[in-house]
């Protein structure tokens, strides 16, 4: 849902209130739902005894309930109460109680006021460090801030302490404080004040307000930047000056170019000056700030904590708007916000960069993999083609850029997308990407779809020259044709019982489990020979070993995009979830959570960072495009890649297969390799079928020997001659036709011929 808010017109018709399901600030939010979003918070459901006994009380009657429902004030000076006298029981059943009441953020505000606000906070910490009462107290805290931060974002709040700016001192003080608490709410009335010349002290006081915002101010007041009057362009150019943050200097460096005023383009150059801003070219600045929005950098993140961010947008009639925007997309919608006026600039310069288009392509494809279901983007309305459609069209060597980027963040869906557009587009010259070759860079991703794709994309491209690394690839085709479906996981613990307990479970998913190591350094035999490792889990106690243990997998060239699943103590898990709370790629879980909780967080786990386990369908579609990889590559005759290298491979598979139509590929291209195992392969595989499976086989057989001679072993051409002079052969058999029909492709010896002729067996 979009919110926007035009404040210059009519701020005072603003609901009261910017309401949750808008904007993220908790305003409106019950109490209960709050609980549930604190990290790891659990409060259990308490039956006790209620009593409207006062705060020096020691006990809870059992009779209580009997008695009027205490309120929610003597509630909350019970627990307090009984935190300074270290009565955990009580405490836990007055807090419980207050929680179970579900008053909403701002009521809650109202009730700590009436008391002694640092009070509560100095004692509901000292609850917080008690671990019976920590859930409670973090509650009542996360509830309490949000209550002062709905109040403080409040519409109506805001303009009432913009009118307090220029009353009596403690008035001022009061209104500056809980302005800069707003932040970038307060922004748009901020800067209505700041341009307002029939107020002139007011606007003084807001521009002392909108400076002392900082960091927060800043994008608001660059996008309304470029829409604005000269005089207001002037005066806005003044305050980013003033504003110790050097993200302004795009907006300034294109105000500088951009406009006719000698005055607005001194005040942005003098801003810039007092910003330390040497460089000038507002394209690149731009770019730069674009990649601080891709990375997710904490200082273009102003709410890093919350459910929505802010987007701005200015209209001259109405000055500026906010959107809501969920924080899973915001970050991309800066970054191609910012992008796209980067590539407007170079447009108009030296052509658009594939560096800042590649930025582009890679933040829309992120975007489209974060977009949380059923959410509808502000930034990205569902009109707008698909990010498919831009990474295709924008072809091979921006596709090969935003793959590099993928590989560096060690970002598997990003990188399967890119592949997929490389496939779709790249030539004989996919590989020529500078000095970088981030296809087969992808040949050893620790993803085993990311290597399957990466094959694929490089075989489609019939590369003509020879490059380092072509002699793995049809390798790694032919192993997406024999085994995509298998999946590997590492168990790192130093107790045997909680390893076989563990292996149980992870070999109930589908995996084939390592033997137990300590460190990843003891499994790194059984490591180099797995074909991948799809999960590895860490279960130790101790924080430590258990954040070693993460860092090694990072370290490792084949588990460096793998899942990391953590189980540990209840000690370390707040330790470690804060630690790793924005990697995608790393869940943690206590271990007393239990068994069937490790599983189903690792299923979520691995779908979130590598799209799950590759199940039979996913495999079989692998092993068909692979199959037909191959057989292009064998019927083109490629000196670069060569089937031939997946010989020994296609002739176990062939062995292996079920599938009567992949063995009948198979056959197919180890028909084109010109060697003698092949060709005996495919008649061994023959002779072993019956029906049309025989016959098409034959037929490959043949095919081989009209390009190659024939290659058989006697035994198989003695088998031969008897099928094809077989008493079924008189009613046409079309197994013994076939037969027939290979002889003549063998060009058998006469001699072998001629006891058919005479009739004899």
């Amino acid at each position: 849902m979009t919110e926007c808010f035009g404040v210059r017109a009519n701020h005072r018709s603003i609901s009261s209130s910017i309401s949750a399901s808008s904007i993220s600030v908790g305003v409106g939010l019950r109490a209960a739902a709050l609980i549930a979003l604190v990290a790891g918070l659990a409060i259990p459901s308490l039956a006790f005894a209620q009593s409207n006994a006062p705060a020096g009380s020691t006990s809870a009657s059992s009779t209580s309930a009997k008695q009027d429902r205490p309120t929610d004030a003597a509630l909350l000076a019970n627990f307090l109460h009984f935190v300074m006298i270290d009565n955990h029981e009580l405490t836990e059943s007055y807090g419980n109680e207050l929680l179970a009441r579900a008053l909403a953020p701002a009521d809650f505000v109202k009730l700590v006021e009436v008391g002694d606000t640092d009070r509560f906070l100095s004692v509901t910490r000292r609850a917080a460090r008690v671990d019976r009462l920590d859930q409670i107290a973090s509650a009542f805290l996360k509830i309490h801030q949000t209550g002062l931060l709905g109040r403080a974002r409040d519409q109506a709040e805001i303009t009432k302490n913009i009118g307090l700016l220029t009353g009596n001192l403690r008035g001022r003080l009061l209104a500056q404080e809980r302005l800069v608490a707003a932040g970038e709410y307060a922004v748009p009335q901020l800067l209505e004040a700041v341009l307002n010349r029939s107020n002139i002290a007011q606007g003084a006081e807001a521009r002392k307000v909108l400076i002392a915002t900082g960091r927060q101010a800043v994008v608001p007041l660059g996008t309304a930047l470029a829409k604005m009057t000269p005089t207001d362009q002037e005066i806005v150019a003044e305050v980013l000056g003033q504003i110790p943050y050097r993200t302004s200097l795009p907006y300034l460096a294109d105000l500088a170019q951009a406009s006719s005023v000698e005055s607005v383009k001194s005040a942005a150059a003098r801003s810039i000056e007092r910003l330390g801003g040497a460089d000038t070219d507002a394209a690149g600045l731009y770019q730069r700030q674009a990649e601080g929005y891709y990375a997710e950098r904490s200082e273009v993140t102003s709410f890093p904590n919350e459910e929505h961010q802010l987007l701005w947008g200015y209209d001259p009639r109405q000055g500026l708007q906010m959107s809501a925007i969920r924080t899973e997309v915001f970050h991309e919608a800066m970054a191609m916000r910012l992008a796209e006026r980067a590539m407007v600039l170079q447009s108009g310069q030296s052509g658009v960069s594939p560096d800042t288009l590649a930025l582009w392509v890679a933040a829309n494809y992120v975007r489209e993999i974060s977009t949380p279901s059923g959410y509808t983007n502000p930034a990205y309305p569902a009109t707008r083609r698909g990010a498919e459609y831009f990474g295709v069209a924008a072809g091979p060597e921006v596709a090969q850029l935003v793959l590099s980027r993928a590989i560096d963040t060690r970002n598997t869906p990003l990188a399967r997308k890119a592949l997929s557009a490389v496939e779709r587009t790249a030539g004989v010259s996919a590989l020529d990407v500078q000095a970088r070759r981030p296809l087969l860079e992808a040949l050893d991703y620790p993803n085993r779809r990311v290597q399957f794709e990466s094959a694929l994309a490089i075989a489609s491209s019939n590369p003509a020259e020879v490059f380092p690394g072509s002699d793995r690839v049809v390798p790694t085709l032919a192993s997406a044709v024999r085994g995509a479906a298998s999946q590997y996981a590492a168990i790192l613990t130093s107790e045997a019982e909680l390893y076989q307990r563990l292996r149980g479970v992870f070999e109930a998913q589908g995996y084939s489990v390592l033997p137990q190591g300590r460190t990843l350094a003891d499994l790194s035999g059984p490591i180099s020979e797995a074909p991948g490792i799809e999960l590895v889990i860490v279960a130790e106690n101790s924080g430590e070993r258990c954040g070693e243990a993460i860092d090694a997998a990072r370290s490792s060239s084949k588990t460096m995009a793998t899942p990391v699943l953590v189980l540990t103590s209840a000690d370390a898990y707040i330790d470690l979830t804060r630690r790793f709370s924005g990697d995608q790629t790393v869940a943690v879980r206590q271990l007393a959570a239990g068994d069937e909780a490790a599983a189903r967080t690792a299923l979520s786990l691995v779908e979130a960072a590598s799209g799950g386990p590759i199940n039979e369908t996913e495999a079989a579609d692998y092993r068909t495009r692979s199959l037909a990889a191959m057989r292009d590559l064998a019927v083109s005759g490629s000196t670069i890649l060569k089937v031939a290298d997946a010989t020994p491979s296609l002739i176990i598979a062939l062995d292996q297969m079920q599938d009567q139509s992949a063995r009948a590929a198979i056959a197919d291209i180890l028909s084109r390799v010109n060697e003698a195992r092949a060709q005996r392969a495919i008649m061994d595989a023959g002779l072993n079928a019956s029906g049309d499976e025989r016959a098409a086989l034959f037929q490959a057989v043949a095919g081989s020997a009209k390009r190659f001679g024939g290659q058989l072993e006697e035994r198989q051409v003695r088998r031969l001659m008897e099928l094809a002079n077989s008493a079924s052969n008189a009613s046409g058999d079309a197994e013994a036709a076939s037969a027939a029909s290979l002889m003549g492709a063998l060009k058998l010896p006469n001699a072998n011929l001629l006891p058919m002729v005479l009739g004899e067996k």
